[in-house]
C-alpha cells in the first residue's frame, strides 16, 4: 500500500469514527466544567470540538522531509478530540492546568507562552495539555471514557482573542505579500500588549482582593439571601489566598447558605469563627488553587455533614459530597 493509499484509509476511517468522537468530546467538556465548578475555580467558558474529516485528512497528508510525517494517523494524531478552557487570568490558566494534572494522566504538557517567551518573542500563547483517563479510583458515570485522549487548551480571554483573529487572518490567505512583514509585527506588538494587560488584570484582582480584607465584614442589605456581591467581598477576606471563583457560584452557594438559615455576614462569620479553616485545607490537600467558593462548601460541609448533602440544591452531587465527608470531618473533629 503506497503512502498515499494508507492515508486515505485512515480518513474513510476516521470518517466512520467522527459521530461519536462528537459524542465523546461532549462527554470530555461536561467532564471537565463538572471539574472546574466543583473546584471553585474561576472560568470564562468551556468548549470543544471535534476535529473536522478535512481537517484531518490535511494533518494525515503531511510530510517530513519528503516522508509521511505520520505513519499511522488514526493514532498519531492526538488532538482528534479537543477541549479548550478559557479563563480571566493567567493565574487561574495555572490553577486549571494544576486540576487537570491531578484528575487526569497528562501525556504532554507544554507552555506555548513560556516557550515564546524564552526565544525573547511575543506572540501566540496558550497551555496545551494532552490528557487521558485512565484512573481506576475516577467518577464510574466517566469509566467508558478510560483510555480516551484529549487535547486541552487553556488560555486568557486575551490570549484567546489574539490567538482567534491572529489565526483568521493568516488563514483567509488575504494579505498581500509586501505587507507580510509589517502584519507580523503589528500581531507582535498586539501579543505584548495583550500580556501587559493581562498583567494588569491580575493585578486589579490583587489590589481588589486585598482591599476585601482591610474592610472585613460588608453589610448585608434587605433580601433574605447574602448577595453574590457582598459574599465575594467576605470570602476574599476570609480566604485570602484562594482565587476568585465564577459569578454565578457566589449566588449559589448564597442559596444553600439560606437554606441552612444563613442569612447575614455576621452569621456566616461568626460560624467559620468556630472552624479550623486551615486545618480543612490542609487536610483536603488540594492539587490545585482551591476557589472562595470551594472553600466555602468544604467548610459548611465540615460542620453540617449529612445536613449540607440533603439540601434541596445539593441533590445533583450528593455522590460527590459524601465522599469529601470523611476528609473534612477528620479535619473538623
Amino acid at each position: 500500500m503506497t503512502e498515499s493509499e494508507a492515508v486515505q484509509q485512515a480518513v474513510r476511517r476516521y470518517a466512520q469514527l467522527q459521530p461519536e468522537l462528537r459524542r465523546v468530546t461532549d462527554e470530555f467538556v461536561a467532564m471537565v466544567t463538572a471539574m472546574l465548578d466543583d473546584a471553585g475555580i474561576n472560568y470564562v467558558s468551556v468548549t470543544g470540538r471535534a476535529k473536522s474529516i478535512a481537517s484531518f485528512a490535511g494533518k494525515a497528508s503531511q510530510t517530513q522531509d519528503g516522508k509521511a510525517a505520520y505513519s499511522d494517523p488514526l493514532t498519531e494524531i492526538t488532538d482528534q478530540i479537543g477541549v479548550r478552557v478559557v479563563t480571566y487570568l493567567q493565574g487561574d490558566v495555572a490553577a486549571v492546568a494544576d486540576l487537570l494534572s491531578g484528575e487526569f494522566s497528562v501525556l504532554d504538557d507544554r507552555d506555548l507562552g513560556q516557550e515564546t517567551a524564552k526565544e525573547g518573542r511575543f506572540g501566540y500563547s496558550s497551555r496545551h495539555l494532552l490528557v487521558t483517563l485512565d484512573d481506576e479510583d475516577g467518577d464510574p458515570a466517566y469509566a467508558h471514557l478510560r483510555g480516551r485522549s484529549a487535547s486541552v487548551q487553556v488560555r486568557t480571554i486575551l490570549q484567546h482573542a489574539w490567538a482567534e483573529f491572529e489565526h483568521d487572518v493568516r488563514y483567509k490567505g488575504s494579505v498581500p505579500a509586501e505587507d507580510v512583514s509589517d502584519l507580523d509585527r503589528r500581531f507582535t506588538l498586539a501579543a505584548g500588549l495583550l500580556e501587559l494587560a493581562d498583567r494588569e488584570f491580575t493585578a486589579i484582582r490583587d489590589r481588589l482582593q486585598a482591599g476585601a480584607a482591610d474592610q472585613g465584614n460588608v453589610a448585608a442589605d434587605d433580601d433574605p439571601r447574602i448577595s453574590g456581591t457582598d459574599l465575594a467581598a467576605f470570602l476574599s477576606a476570609h480566604f485570602k489566598e484562594a482565587g476568585w471563583s465564577r459569578t454565578d457560584h457566589y449566588s449559589w452557594i448564597s442559596g444553600l447558605l439560606l437554606e441552612l438559615g444563613i442569612t447575614s455576614l455576621d452569621e456566616l462569620g461568626g460560624l467559620l469563627g468556630t472552624i479550623d479553616v486551615d486545618g480543612i485545607n490542609e487536610r483536603m490537600d488540594y492539587k490545585y488553587p482551591a476557589g472562595a467558593v470551594r472553600r466555602l462548601d468544604d467548610a459548611l460541609l465540615a460542620v453540617f455533614g449529612p445536613r449540607y448533602i440533603g439540601l434541596h440544591s445539593n441533590s445533583h452531587r450528593v455522590e460527590s459530597l459524601t465522599a469529601r465527608l470523611d476528609k473534612v470531618r477528620a479535619t473538623s473533629s
